[in-house]
């Protein structure tokens, strides 16, 4: 019986510490996964996210990474309802796309960098991140004649190593403070709710122009005519930026 005691003792011992790691690990990719999503650094580059302003004002974002049904249906809506917009688009997607990228020039839209493979740059070094921002940068500046300035990493994925080699590039990373969840089709319905529901004034609202959202062209301009009805003015991200004071958060 105290041979059982003492080896039972060893096992609880062992299983302690085994708990106690996974929780350490788990604590650790629970940091790692939210620092991801924060906005800036206390004594370094911000991420723009939300502008702090008594304006009924906010920003409409466009991701585009693949495809070309959906991009040309929301330009449409756009044009219609008169409102300009800032598109981040990938470098790749771009090369592919030359006319629709025209387009969204013609239309006064801005165009921000989304990168140029669209891959999570936190788990990258840092030589391939700046590879992969300069060649998106080169792409968009020649099929625009003009240095984009703005930067959306793909996924929104950055961190605070992401922040500051943005910023040495001369890049300014825009985040959003209202997510619609448009690709994940939730219904035209939801998203319509959704967006409505969170939006105020000084937002980044998050849209995709990607083939992979199939009800976005369909809840946008119900979205834009009810925010119009409340008094809301819509411009691209650097006006945004120009002309409020912005919103950030401490990295911890």
């Amino acid at each position: 019986m105290k041979f059982f005691l003492v080896w039972n003792g060893k096992k609880i011992k062992q299983l302690s510490i085994i708990i106690v790691a996974a929780f350490f690990t788990a604590g650790l990719l629970f940091v790692e996964r939210n620092e991801l999503m924060v906005f800036s650094t206390s004594d370094g580059p911000q991420a723009f996210h939300k502008a702090k302003t008594d304006d009924k004002v906010m920003s409409l974002t466009f991701n585009i990474s693949w495809g070309d049904q959906r991009a040309l249906p929301i330009l449409d809506i756009l044009k219609d309802k008169n409102v300009q917009a800032t598109f981040f688009l990938s470098g790749a997607w771009a090369e592919r796309h030359p006319d629709t990228v025209k387009r969204i020039v013609e239309d006064g839209h801005e165009i921000g960098n989304h990168g140029y493979q669209y891959e999570s740059y936190p788990s990258w070094d840092d030589e391939k991140i700046k590879k992969d921002i300069r060649r998106g940068d080169q792409v968009l500046t020649e099929l625009t004649e003009k240095k984009p300035t703005l930067l959306r990493p793909p996924h929104g994925q950055f961190d605070k190593r992401v922040l500051g080699i943005a910023d040495k590039l001369d890049y300014s990373i825009v985040h959003w403070s209202v997510n619609t969840n448009d690709w994940e089709n939730p219904g035209v319905d939801q998203i319509v709710d959704q967006t409505l529901e969170q939006s105020s004034k000084g937002d980044v609202i998050l849209f995709h122009a990607s083939d992979s959202v199939k009800q976005t062209h369909k809840a946008l301009p119900i979205i834009l005519d009810r925010l119009k009805s409340k008094g809301y003015q819509f411009t691209t991200v650097t006006e945004l930026i120009a002309s409020t004071t912005t919103k950030s958060e401490e990295i911890k």
